[in-house]
Formats: structure tokens, sequence, C-alpha cells
């Protein structure tokens, strides 16, 4: 299998085009993670064109999120099983051609039945990505940097999906939020075609485990589905309890199966690197703290603040410049210079610091003097942090893995931002209404609610913070035998 691994992508590797290559991974990256928050802002024309109701609107972004979270691991496998050039491939016309469908969908129904194709292809391009970025640079020094740029797709296209939305959504219309999909879909495929070179897997036999992906699939789906209703049924519900015990029962039994299946899909031999195991733990933690962060904060700005729609979009804009700059520009040297683990840490403590101050930023409060110097602390910390997460995690993975281990990473980090989203709604929009029942103004119970949600997040990354610090933390180095003097 080695020699099978080390000849994928080797055309790009000897000509010198794997940068060019790795835009097309991260082009289409960018599309999947775009698509996740690029409706937000126009579901309201979404709803009069199409006559949703209240809550069947919320389908229009749960399909995608419920198809994107829960095959992420089944097509991070199938990459090691059939190649990662073919589920990127596979993955990239199919969510192409869903975005067609969006674009043209003339009923609700229609609409979230291609929503949630193209959830499906989302996921299969993106699950194998990190896989081919380890493959495709195998030098230290040039992996950081790649693993950077992916790290600055993944930390930003929420930020940028609300900004394109509302512009896109204004100066056309809706239908042109999918649509916009296509030449970008067409042109990363034809360039795919050509960058990324043909490689065999190990072949379904190898790993063709078709209970244990029902099982996971099942799972992953029924959580994500149970995550995205709470805010509608509450977390004591029968809906909300009944689907969630449904859900973690399927992921049991899927365990149950891995450790007894001779060919499994997820084996969990993967799980003794302590690296990879405590990667996706932090990554869980930090991702459901940074979603809520940004739904909240773009609900603040315009609730609170009284910024409109596409001033909102524009106030997001630095914390994904300083994601660009961190991540694409200085985290590749600072984890070569002083190690991922130390650039992990010191990320948190910025993310600590940003949330820290939006947790007492006011009703009244000034963009540039009370909001601006907070994004900024959070997009620097995220862009520190994410890339030095990434490479921890994918540091053990070996080649034959390295498929799995990306789909793992990122369904940890999609299933991880829903819950992070939905607890952190739940918890502000019920402080929220308890200060409206003690008599608070609308604004100021509003303002409450937001606060909480930023003080919870900063809880949460400082937990992040004290374990990465104790379960990351290098081995430390063995010392070199002494010499002894001659006689």
């Amino acid at each position: 299998m080695g020699s099978v691994t080390n000849r994928a992508l080797r055309s790009p590797s000897m000509t010198g085009s794997r940068w060019l290559a790795l835009a097309v991974l991260c082009a289409g990256a960018l599309m999947a993670i775009v698509d996740e928050t690029i409706v937000a802002v126009s579901l309201p024309a979404i709803q009069r064109d199409l006559g949703f109701s209240q809550s069947g609107l919320a389908w229009v972004t749960g399909a995608y999120l419920i198809a994107f979270a829960g095959l992420l691991l089944l097509g991070g496998r199938l990459g090691d099983l059939l190649g990662r050039r073919r589920v990127f491939l596979a993955g990239l016309v199919v969510f192409t051609a869903a975005s067609v469908l969006c674009g043209l969908a003339w009923t609700s129904g229609a609409l979230v039945v291609a929503r949630f194709v193209q959830g499906i292809g989302a996921a299969a391009l993106t699950a194998v990505i990190l896989g081919m970025i380890v493959t495709l640079f195998p030098e230290p020094r040039e992996r950081a940097k790649a693993i950077g740029a992916f790290s600055f797709v993944q930390a930003s296209g929420g930020t940028i999906g609300t900004l394109a939305g509302g512009l896109i959504t204004q100066v056309v219309s809706w239908h042109w939020i999918f649509f916009v999909n296509v030449p970008i879909g067409l042109v990363a495929l034809g360039l795919a075609l050509r960058l990324l070179d043909r490689e065999r897997g190990t072949g379904l036999g190898a790993g063709a485990d078709v209970p244990g992906a029902a099982l996971v699939t099942g799972a992953l789906m029924t959580l994500v589905y149970t995550i995205i209703r709470v805010e509608e049924h509450g977390w004591a519900s029968a809906h909300t309890l009944g689907f969630g015990a449904l859900g973690l029962a399927l992921l049991a039994a899927f365990l149950v199966r891995q450790a007894k299946a001779a060919n499994p899909l997820l084996p969990l031999r993967v799980f003794r690197s302590r690296r990879l195991s405590g990667a996706n733990v932090a990554l869980f933690l930090l991702v459901a703290s940074m979603f809520g962060f940004m739904f909240t904060t773009v609900l603040y700005l315009r609730e609170v603040v009284g910024l409109g729609a596409r001033e909102t979009g524009f106030a997001m804009v630095p914390t994904a410049a300083a994601i660009a700059v961190v991540s694409l520009g200085v985290s590749a040297r600072l984890n070569t210079r002083f190690g991922e683990w130390r650039v992990l840490l010191a990320g948190l403590v910025l993310l600590v610091a940003g949330l820290a101050l939006l947790g007492i930023a006011p009703a009244d409060a000034s963009y540039i003097a009370d909001v601006l110097p907070a994004l900024a602390l959070l997009g620097t910390g995220f862009g520190m942090a994410m890339p030095a997460l990434m490479a921890l995690g994918m540091a053990d993975a070996t080649p034959e893995d390295s498929g799995l281990a990306s789909g793992l990473f990122n369904t940890t980090q999609q299933v991880g931002g829903a819950l992070g989203l939905a607890v952190l709604a739940v918890l502000s929009a019920t402080r929220t209404t308890t200060l409206l029942g003690q008599g608070s103004d609308e604004t100021a119970a509003l303002l409450g609610g937001y606060q909480l949600a930023y003080r919870i997040g900063a809880g949460i990354v400082l937990v992040t913070l004290v374990f990465a610090a104790l379960a990351l933390r290098p081995a430390p180095a063995a010392k070199a035998p002494r010499a002894v003097a001659a006689a």
C-alpha cells in the first residue's frame, strides 16, 4: 500500500504544481463551508418566493448540515478504499450539480431535497482533503503552510458565506447564492482532473463494512438532526430525548461493530494515538465555542448595536482578514519555530480574551472601541490555533488511514459546531426570556442573552486550553547518551 500511496498525487509533486493543486482542494472546501451560512441572510427572500412555513424554513440549512456532517466519516473511509482523488471528484460533481438544482428550485420541497444532495457532495469532497494535503506535502515546513491555507478556509468560510449571501441577494437574487458555485465548481473540476494524479485505494474488499457504514451514518444524521431542532423543541422535550437516545444507541452499536468486524469502517486502533484523539476532543470544544460566537455576533450587531445586514457582513470581515493573515502568512513559521503545541496554547489564550471582551460589550457599543479589538483577537487566535491543532491531529496518521483521519477531523468539526451553536442559542434565548420576565426592556434582555453566550464560550475555550496543555503536551525528547571520556 505504501508504494501506491506514494504514487498518489505524484504529478503535482514532480512538476511543482502542488500549490495550484492545493488551491483547487481549498476551493472545493470553501464552497462546502460557505454554503453552510450563505443562505442565512437570504432566508426571508426564500421563504417569500417558495412559500416556506416558519418551521419548514429551518430545513434549508438543516437538510444540508445533516447530510454534510452525517456522511463525512464514511466519505473519508471511502477515500482510503476507492482512492481520495476519485471521491473528491465525485463529491465536486454532485455538489455542483445540486447547486444548479438549488438555484432552479421551484417549490420548498425541491429546495430541501437539493440541499440534502448538495450536503452529500460537500461531505464527499471535504472528507478527503486533509488526507490529500498530508500526502501532497510530506516536508514539514511546506505541510505547515498547506495546512495553514486549509485552516483559513475552514475558519473563515462561515464569515465569507454571511457576507457573500447578503451582497448577492441584495444585488441579484437568492438564486445566485447557489448558481455562483457552478463556474467555480466547473473550473475546480477541470483543474483537479489535470493536477491530481490517479491513485488506487486499498479496495472495498480491504475495508468494506456496510453495516458499520449504515450505523454511523444513521447515528450522525440522527444526532445532528436532534441538535439543530433543540431550539424549537427544547432540551427536555420528548422529541430531543427520544431522537438523542436513538442517535447515541446507534453510535454505541457502531462502536461495538467496529470492535468485532474483520474489516471495520473506523478501525479503533486510530484512537491509540494520543495526539489524534486529543486533537479531536480539543477541536470539538474549540469549534463549539467559535460557531456560537459567529452567529451570536451577527445577532448582537443587528439587534443590539443596530447595524443593517450589509453593514453586519462587513463588520465581520476583520475576523476573516486576521485569520487569513495569520493562518496563511504566519502560522507555518510559528509552528516550525515554537512547535504546534505552544502555538495552539497561545492562540487559545487570545480566543479567551476576545470572547471575554465581547462578554462585557455594552448595548451602546462603539464598533471601533468595543467590538473591533475583540474580533481582531478572535481572528488572530483562531488563525493560530486551527493550523496547529490540525497538524497535531494528523501527525500520527498513517498513509493508509489518512483519509479516515481527515474524515474524522471534519466530522468532529461539524458535529461540534452544530452542538455548540444549539447549546449557546438555547442558553442565550433562555436568559433573554428570563430578563424580559423580570421587567428588562428588549434591548437589555437581548444583550444579557448574548453576553451570557460569550461568557460561556470563553469558559469552553478555557477548558480547551487546560485540556490541550495536559493532553497534547509533546513527549520530552530523549536525552543523548553522555560521552565516555577516554582513559
